[in-house]
């Protein structure tokens, strides 16, 4: 009786085992030699391989576990790029072709599916975005600043509109797995109060999720950041290798400083730049000053920069591209960013671009 009992345990045990949660990825990868498949998700600096298989007649399979629906990449090991979709416990099939592995399908993941809807919900606001943009980028070519003017404010009016669409998702989907992403996707837009608002949209079943988890991090960033916050102090050398300190910029004749963070490899920051000198020579003598803040990694390409969009003021930089240390202290994820700040340090302004830096500007002074 006892060798019974203990037969059906070994047995019921090997049952659940048999029943843990697990992936299957069947794939086909056509154009592709004998070659390694990598499973990779990304993580900060890069990635980290999850699992290889070696390709057979094109084909390969990867067999795991994962501790909810997440977003991997399948890359052939040495090349660029790569095809990204959601991993969930199910089996699923990927087909692809060597030379455009990122157009590949995948099927078999209920996460990767309900992604490719959210996707498709800007199907049509993209099109319309990539005619605007056409039309912006022929009026900048011919020098009619009247239409591209236009066509600029028709492409804010759709990203604001999109931006709505992502939080009605998030608003409708709160236990979606792709709901983080989403978040992410605005997280640049957003202040701290608005993320925190986001994040407390989400059901306590994702709390799990390293996105949420960074986001989370980030909240805590901005908000010692947020407006009305006493702007963090920090000390970076200048460009003839002198340390300046940010508190030192602050006070006397300047009544509200600008923090730039900026770089000149950064296409969006130099169409700025041009911007900022026209609010700087309007408002310097009234008590506005700019303190720029580079994101480059050399100093050649740096002060070039500098001396080419007529950047008179002072600029700093440690030359550590991402890692720089002010805009990781400044939650900074995407530039141009700016922090505008009174003569108290306090954080009067965040991201004042185009006609807003100098409204927000002459408001402020104005009331001195």
């Amino acid at each position: 009786m006892k060798k019974t009992i203990i037969l059906l345990l070994v047995v019921a045990v090997a049952a659940s085992c048999a029943r843990e949660p697990k992936f299957r990825i069947t794939g086909t990868i056509d154009g592709a030699g004998n070659e390694t498949v990598i499973l990779q998700k990304r993580i900060p600096g890069g990635y980290e391989v999850i699992d290889s298989a070696a390709l057979e007649n094109g084909a390969f399979t990867i067999e795991g576990a994962v501790d909810y629906p997440q977003m991997v990449n399948l890359a052939l090991k040495g090349k660029r790029g790569g095809l990204n979709f959601y991993i969930e416990n199910s089996d699923i099939t990927v087909q692809a072709h060597a030379d455009s592995l990122y157009t590949g399908s995948v099927s078999g993941s209920a996460t990767q599916a309900e992604f490719d809807t959210y996707k498709a919900m800007f199907d049509e606001s993209n099109s319309e975005m990539m005619k605007i943009y056409d039309r912006y980028r022929n009026a900048k070519m011919e020098g009619n600043e009247e239409v591209a003017s236009a066509a600029e404010k028709e492409l804010e009016e759709l990203d604001k509109k999109q931006n709505e669409m992502r939080k009605e998702f998030i608003a409708g989907n709160p236990s979606s797995y792709v709901a983080p992403a989403v978040i992410s996707e605005l997280a640049y837009y957003l202040e701290a109060g608005e993320l925190e608002d986001l994040l407390g949209k989400l059901d306590t079943t994702l709390n799990k999720v390293q996105t949420v988890v960074t986001l989370k991090e980030r909240l805590v960033q901005l908000k010692a950041v947020a407006m009305g916050q006493k702007a963090p102090d920090f000390t970076l050398n200048d460009v003839d290798g002198k340390p300046v300190s940010l508190y030192s910029k602050i006070g006397g004749d300047t009544k509200l400083l600008l923090i730039d963070f900026w770089a000149a490899w950064c296409g969006p920051c130099r169409q700025e730049n041009p911007n900022v000198v026209k609010v700087w020579k309007e408002f310097n003598k009234k008590g506005f000053d700019v303190f720029g803040v580079s994101l480059d990694r050399t100093k050649e390409d740096w002060v070039k920069a500098i001396q080419d969009d007529n950047l008179t003021w002072t600029h700093v930089s440690d030359l550590k591209f991402w890692d720089c240390a002010p805009a990781k202290m400044y939650a900074v994820s995407a530039i141009p960013a700016n922090f505008l700040i009174d003569a108290n340090g306090v954080i009067v302004g965040h991201n004042l671009r185009g006609e807003a830096l100098g409204e927000k500007v002459k408001e402020l002074l104005d009331t001195k």
